[in-house]
């Protein structure tokens, strides 16, 4: 009995040792701190505001990552990969000056064309709320950009902090019940600010000092990489924030709320495999052997994942039923499709993470763009057919179609 203890201490002392689980664990803790607020935080939403104003909440929010996401050209993927041997300072304040710039530059476009992009959110032709829009908007792209850089330098304890700090919407959401979609809204972008500003302390202590200052070196070095990388970004992330906007314009604001909560809890389950290759993709650019990286990193994705998917396909109508009775009846199937999507999800991600340590933009490229044309279309075909839970058959069918895909190319590459 003591030699089977001291065989378990000892691998549980190998693991926590290890870079790419000690990375993945912070990185996982993250993500089970920001979806387990987030579930508090939108469970208490939905107990204290209108449906309605949760729905053009969700779609607020969903569009400000959006443009978060568009903003960051690629730079954040080559922080990953240019920080081990280059500048961290100068590279941190180059990326987080123009992605920051520009992020309030697409939103002062959303916002003139908000009657063209989403006409639900014509609440932004208030200049006060446009505002208020444009500075949550620049505080979230620079947020989004240091928990990158704690990851970077495998320090991603820091930004499991920051992801408390994050947590503190929650106290917001009842003083600002007044304002409404706004008031939720507030409540968000309150968090960021404070997380910003932990960020930015943390940033000092992990050796990183932001300026005012632009690398054109480093600019010219990872353009291509950027570029690519920006690209396959975009394909990987958008459908999280276009399909929310989506179903609103299509079904409503009610069924958009209902969507959200769901996916919101099947995201529990795809921060598994994303975490994991984080961590893959950080230790392949330290020059860790691939191959063996990628099999800890399948090993430790599904030992992880089957059991939590077997979980939260029998727990969910009760975690929806949290939130509310309307919840569970509007989302649950949906939940239960995407749930079984992770699986494939998991395979994806994986090989995203080694096309981006081989610095293979091209097939990087091609995979995520195939996997980010059948989730919208499918999702968009899908809705239509069938309702809210065409979403979650778009998840399941897209990222499937997209495994195959991924199964042929390793084959072909020689790795089996």
């Amino acid at each position: 009995m003591n030699l089977v203890i001291s065989k378990n201490r000892k691998e549980l002392t190998y693991y926590l040792r290890d870079p790419l689980f000690k990375n993945s664990l912070f990185i996982m803790l993250t993500s089970v701190s920001s979806n387990g607020f987030g579930f508090i935080f939108w469970m208490l939403a939905a107990k204290l505001y209108p449906a309605e104003d949760v729905g053009i909440a969700t779609a607020l929010i969903s569009s400000m990552a959006l443009l978060v996401l568009l903003s960051r050209f690629g730079l954040d993927f080559s922080i990953i990969r240019y920080f081990p041997s280059n500048d961290k300072s100068r590279i941190f304040s180059t990326s987080a000056i123009i992605t920051t710039f520009f992020a309030v530059v697409f939103g002062v476009i959303f916002i003139i064309g908000v009657d063209v992009f989403s006409p639900e959110l014509h609440l932004l032709k208030s200049t006060q709320n446009a505002v208020l829009y444009l500075i949550f908007l620049a505080v979230s792209s620079g947020t989004a950009l240091t928990g990158i850089s704690f990851i970077a330098v495998r320090k991603a304890a820091f930004q499991f902090l920051q992801s408390i700090v994050v947590g503190s919407r929650i106290l917001f959401l009842i003083p600002l019940i007044f304002l409404g979609a706004i008031g939720i809204f507030g409540a968000v972008g309150i968090s960021f600010v404070l997380a910003l500003a932990t960020a930015l302390i943390l940033l000092v202590m992990s050796g990183i000092r932001p300026g005012f200052v632009i690398d054109r070196g480093f600019l010219n070095k990872a353009f291509h990489f950027s570029a690519g990388n920006y690209l396959a970004g975009l394909f990987v992330a958008a459908p999280n924030m276009i399909l929310p906007i989506m179903v609103l314009n299509v079904l409503g604001a009610e069924q958009a709320a209902y969507y959200y909560i769901a996916f919101m809890i099947a995201a529990l389950l795809f921060m598994i495999p994303n975490a994991i290759s984080m961590s893959l993709f950080v230790e392949g650019s330290h020059g860790e052997e691939l191959k063996k990286t990628v099999k800890k990193s399948l090993f430790a994705i599904f030992s992880l994942l089957i059991p939590a998917v077997v979980i939260l396909y029998i727990c969910g109508g009760w975690l929806l039923g949290v939130v509310g009775a309307d919840y569970t009846a509007g989302g649950l199937e949906v939940l239960k499709v995407m749930v079984g999507s992770s699986l494939f999800v998991g395979v994806n991600f994986v090989y995203f993470a080694i096309k981006r340590v081989q610095k293979d933009v091209k097939g990087l490229v091609i995979i995520t763009g195939l996997v980010f044309g059948l989730l919208v279309g499918l999702g968009y075909l899908f809705m239509i057919i069938f309702g809210i839970v065409g979403v979650g058959y778009a998840w399941l069918v897209g990222n499937g179609i997209g495994s195959a895909m991924v199964g042929v190319m390793v084959w072909r590459e020689g790795w089996v």
